[in-house]
């Protein structure tokens, strides 16, 4: 498709009242967007295919809805590090910043130095991208060892005060995906949920009990990606 014809589909979907629904139901403010459900833009992602000069031309065209498709049709090979500083400015709720997080900036080569990076951003969205990120990190990398995702436990202690609904969510989302990575990883993220716990600060608790309620359930499924190589001491 061209950019012409997605956006001319972009506007025959739209509904305003479906942008009122979502801010009104989910929190999900923004400005220019049309109104497009997530559902129906996955399901014009895959009539698409992958595209990244279209993808790159939706996202320039400051469409709401475009920009999101823009993350579901981008090839993550093609992203650079210019591209994802450029566009995580420009989040302006979760479920942008969720879609590019996970869709594409996970699955690139430069997930790991921006997730250390935006972890101390201080615009709430900027920093949310750098866990959202990890959360999804940690089911794309099906090859990295534990040591990986073990060097993030220090931005998520040191994260754990900040009180920004969209933050402590996503910092506590991080925490549960490297927990239900392994069994070893599980423990070690529960050591840290309950080290999170003897922080003197509300945010810090709602954390901890947050991750602990699924990291210790019963329910819990445990994945069995790669794991420690044991060394003796």
């Amino acid at each position: 498709m061209t950019l012409n014809q997605v956006l001319d589909r972009l506007h025959k979907m739209g509904d305003p009242e479906k942008a009122a629904f979502k801010q009104a139901k989910y929190n999900i403010v923004t400005n220019n967007a049309l109104g497009i459900y997530m559902k129906d833009l996955r399901l014009l992602a895959r009539e698409i295919g992958k595209d990244t000069e279209l993808a790159l031309d939706l996202f320039d065209s400051g469409l709401y809805d475009a920009r999101i498709l823009c993350s579901k049709i981008m090839r993550p090979k093609d992203v650079t590090e210019k591209m994802m500083e450029h566009w995580n400015p420009t989040f302006e709720n979760w479920e942008i910043c969720d879609s590019f997080s996970m869709g594409l900036y996970s699955k690139t080569n430069f997930a790991k130095e921006k997730i250390v990076a935006w972890s101390s951003r201080k615009p709430e969205f900027e920093k949310r991208a750098a866990f959202a990120t990890l959360a999804s990190y940690c089911m794309a990398d099906k090859k990295a060892n534990n040591e990986v995702y073990e060097s993030f436990f220090p931005l998520i202690i040191r994260e754990a005060t900040d009180d920004r609904v969209y933050v402590k969510k996503a910092v506590s989302w991080a925490l549960r995906s490297i927990g239900k990575r392994n069994q070893d990883l599980n423990k070690s993220a529960i050591a840290v949920a309950k080290n999170i716990s003897e922080i003197d600060n509300k945010t810090a608790r709602w954390i901890a009990k947050d991750a602990l309620k699924e990291l210790e359930g019963n329910n819990l499924k445990v994945l069995d990606y790669p794991r420690h190589i044991y060394r003796k001491k």
